[in-house]
């Protein structure tokens, strides 16, 4: 009931500010002033000032907004975080499709999934280098260069 009461006399005071502005024969500002003086009237009249008022005093609507504002800083987090990696939608979709076409080391066509002969039928490799001796500690890193063409 005060809510009501102190939109309706706020807009009376707006309306009769605008009464005096557009007396003075500023037309353009007095109909902007009459506008948002009308704006709690109709506020009043729709019901949205009740449904605030009922809102300010349930704390199931007060933890409502706290779980809408969570939402929005993790929102809000991923977002920068994606933006400081410089990873974009665009990015992200380029490297999937990367992905599907690279080839592997020594293979002669790109990777689809689907093996093209049987295990059986499928040609042997290079036999695998011999396990590296305990005193030659750099013969890994130099497979790992030469795999990379390196």
């Amino acid at each position: 009931m005060i809510a009501e009461t102190v939109c309706s006399a706020v807009a009376v005071a707006g309306l009769g500010i605008a009464a005096v502005t557009a007396y003075r024969k500023r037309f353009l500002a007095a109909t902007r002033l009459a506008a948002y003086s009308l704006v709690p009237l109709g506020l009043v009249m729709t019901g949205a000032v009740q449904w605030v008022v009922d809102t300010a005093f349930s704390p199931v609507a007060w933890a409502g907004f706290g779980v809408l504002g969570l939402s929005w800083a993790l929102f809000m987090t991923t977002r920068a975080v994606e933006r400081r990696r410089g990873v974009s939608r665009q990015d992200r979709k380029a490297a999937k499709a990367a992905r599907r076409e690279a080839v592997e080391p020594g293979a002669s066509a790109p990777a689809t999934g689907r093996p093209s002969l049987k295990p059986s039928a499928r040609k042997a490799g290079p036999a695998p280098a011999a396990p590296a001796k305990s005193g030659d500690d750099f013969s890994d890193i130099e497979a790992i260069l030469k795999k990379h063409g390196i």
